[in-house]
């Protein structure tokens, strides 16, 4: 049933791509509500993808303080380039020829927007009155994410020229560098801009997300099975180095180290001129961040090497016992067992390529999505209206992109599916591996009717035909425990920004205690689902027996599993940091390639897409790693139940297994 809950669930996901239906993340509307770049738009804006305010004065409007004009209202069109202002004249951008203007778009572009010499005097009259239709260009501009930002530093020429005109006054305060700056960098243009970013840069998440951690996970695999004992040196070398790396790529970004700084510039500017975005913000954060990771990851690497050079044991005797085949006599079926469980996630890992390609690009659909509104606004703002040959005064209001509520639940439907489809593909290559090992553990590793020919597949049939509720029921319990747990903490960041929490020690304590708790509880579940998907597939139980049975077996056998699992998973644990760090590095590295630095291509900042080849690689990591993860403890459990069910003394268990684990007098004294 729960299987079926997860079926309909993929099945209303999938209808999730056709809710999107433009794409606006990247450029801007106009005053008539068109898409700028749009080659269907009236008139065709193909090409015009800057969006550019022509009234100076209604931007210098919308950054006063207390004004009720805002920057969506102020009449904006779509241009090639940004204009700049004249050295020895005056300079006009005049608004899309219609009417009795009888340029064509391309014209029109050719006379770099200006059409003013064609006016009638009462255009000309209306024009210095600042209503259109053409307007001076007195303030130099530079594309920033491609709208025009005003630099407050107008032109003196140009300003003279235009006094002598009798133009009426322009306001030169700073406010009119403020007012679009504050537009570029709201939390929804930049959330906007990460978003493209990701579209942007899809052959990097191909490339670094996908290709790069397969192929060092087979090769992660192949080097614990030839170089057991020199694997735990190079895992925390590698490690230190790595995370040492990610860190100064991201002060690299941050302008920290050299002069390599991200810029929401785009195009060749003046040098002179210096424009911070808010990810510039973000990635120093980010850096602070990883700089505090990066000293605890090494200290804790350096006090617990020791501890780490003990799980070389229990990889040689997993080593051991999947190529049994001198100690136990199993030469070809062992190792054909061996060879199917390397290769077997590819089949899960090719099953998340493909639904991470849908799923992104309904991510993108999504987040793009929205209906284009005109503005409800009581400003009084005129422009002449080349249509209707005089100055209109009625409908001034500018166009928004609005996204009603349906959109924000769409959105938090997606991404939680991406996580429990995520947490589903884990969960059954998981029990698909267990079964296998299982099988080998259970017919005492010899050639016996009881193992079935290539046991991954024997496995995987039954986990199609027995286990899939059970399994999508395990997945969905950690997604909400996690979407939960999210939820609680995006609470308590709005509390925490309004001056709703306490600033006590009594309230601090309760904040840190909360979270604290529902980490151990996310772990706590994790845990305990692992261990339940490997009892499904030992005992074919329901959930929450195989759960039950897993949690009575841990409990009874905790110094036993104390003794090995724990420190086995340490060293798994770093090698699946090294992989996705390794997706990381070479992630900087491609984006910072000239393709990503300049024209359409240049994103925002390489956080977000770094960040998802980071999280791209440690899933991939995973789904290999699981391969000797779940191996180690599927035959710890599978020791453990045998002990159970022989008064202590497992009958089934090969001879290194029992003395990787101690001495059984010992082991079950401790037990008991």
């Amino acid at each position: 049933s729960f299987f079926i809950l997860f079926y309909v669930f993929s099945f209303d996901f999938d209808n999730l791509f056709c809710v999107g239906w433009h794409i606006r993340l990247t450029y801007g509307l106009d005053y008539k509500g068109n898409l700028c770049g749009d080659k269907h738009a009236h008139p065709g804006l193909r090409k015009l993808e800057l969006k550019y305010w022509l009234n100076p004065n209604q931007v210098y409007q919308s950054g006063v303080k207390d004004s009720q004009f805002k920057l969506s209202n102020a009449r904006s069109i779509c241009l090639w380039d940004c204009p700049i202002p004249s050295e020895d004249s005056l300079n006009w951008v005049c608004d899309y020829p219609e009417g009795d203007i009888r340029l064509s778009m391309r014209d029109w572009i050719n006379r770099n927007y200006d059409y003013y010499e064609f006016l009638t005097p009462e255009m000309r009259n209306t024009s210095l009155q600042l209503q259109g239709p053409c307007y001076p260009v007195i303030f130099p501009s530079v594309n920033v994410y491609w709208s025009c930002q005003f630099i407050a530093r107008a032109s003196n020429i140009s300003l003279r020229h235009w006094q002598q005109m009798g133009g009426v006054n322009i306001n030169e305060d700073m406010v009119i560098d403020k007012s679009i700056h504050r537009s570029i960098n709201s939390r929804s243009s930049v959330l906007k801009r990460y978003m493209a970013d990701i579209g942007k840069s899809w052959p990097v998440l191909i490339v670094c997300g996908g290709m790069l951690p397969l192929f060092l996970s087979v090769i992660w695999l192949l080097m614990i099975r030839h170089f057991v004992s020199a694997m735990p040196w190079i895992t925390v070398a590698l490690f230190n180095i790595l995370i040492i790396t990610v860190t100064m790529f991201y002060y690299l970004k941050a302008g920290w180290i050299g002069n390599d700084a991200i810029s929401p510039i785009i195009g060749e500017h003046d040098p002179y001129i210096n424009v911070v975005g808010r990810e510039l913000h973000h990635l120093r954060a980010v850096a602070i961040l990883m700089t505090f990771v990066m000293v605890v990851s090494i200290l804790t690497s350096i006090a617990i090497i020791r501890r780490i050079l003990m799980a070389t044991s229990v990889l040689k005797a997993t080593k051991r016992l999947f190529c049994a085949s001198n100690c136990l006599q199993v030469a070809a079926k062992v190792i054909g067992e061996v060879q199917a469980l390397i290769i077997f996630p590819i089949i899960p890992y090719a099953i998340l390529a493909i639904f991470y390609m849908f799923w992104i690009s309904a991510a993108l659909h999504l987040f793009s999505s929205g209906q284009v509104v005109k503005n409800n606004c009581n400003t009084n703002c005129c422009a002449y209206d080349l249509v209707a040959k005089k100055v209109n005064c009625d409908g001034c209001c500018g166009y928004s992109i609005h996204y009603t509520p349906h959109i924000a639940v769409a959105i938090f439907f997606h991404l939680f599916g991406g996580y429990w489809a995520t947490q589903f593909f884990i969960a059954c290559s998981s029990t698909v591996i267990a079964g296998s090992v299982a099988s080998y553990y259970w017919a005492r590793g010899e050639t016996s009717p009881e193992i079935p020919f290539l046991p991954v597949f024997a496995s995987m049939k039954r986990l199609i035909r027995y286990n899939l509720g059970s399994v999508a029921l395990g997945s969905l319990v950690v997604s909400f425990v996690e979407s939960i747990r999210f939820i609680l903490e995006s609470i308590r960041r709005k509390l925490k920004v309004a001056g709703v929490t306490s600033d006590g020690w009594f309230g601090k304590i309760g904040n840190h205690t909360s979270q604290g708790c529902l980490r151990c509880v996310e772990w706590t579940i994790k845990s305990v689902n692992r261990n339940a998907y490997i009892m499904i597939a030992i005992t074919g139980k329901s959930f929450f027996k195989a759960s039950e049975i897993a949690t009575e077996l841990i409990m009874n056998n905790i110094l036993r599993i104390g003794k090995v699992n724990v420190i086995g998973d340490v060293i798994l644990f770093l090698g699946k940091l090294c992989v996705s760090l390794s997706s990381a590095v070479f992630g900087f590295l491609m984006l910072d390639t000239y393709k990503y630095r300049a024209a359409h291509n240049k994103i925002s900042s390489p956080l977000l897409p770094v960040l998802i080849c980071w999280a791209l690689g440690y899933v991939v990591a995973t789904l290999f790693f699981a391969v000797v993860e779940m191996s180690i403890d599927t035959i710890i459990l599978s020791f453990c139940q045998d002990s159970e069910e022989h008064q202590g003394t497992a009958q089934y268990a090969p001879p290194l297994l029992i003395e990787t684990l101690g001495d059984q007098n010992e082991m079950q004294r401790l037990t008991q």
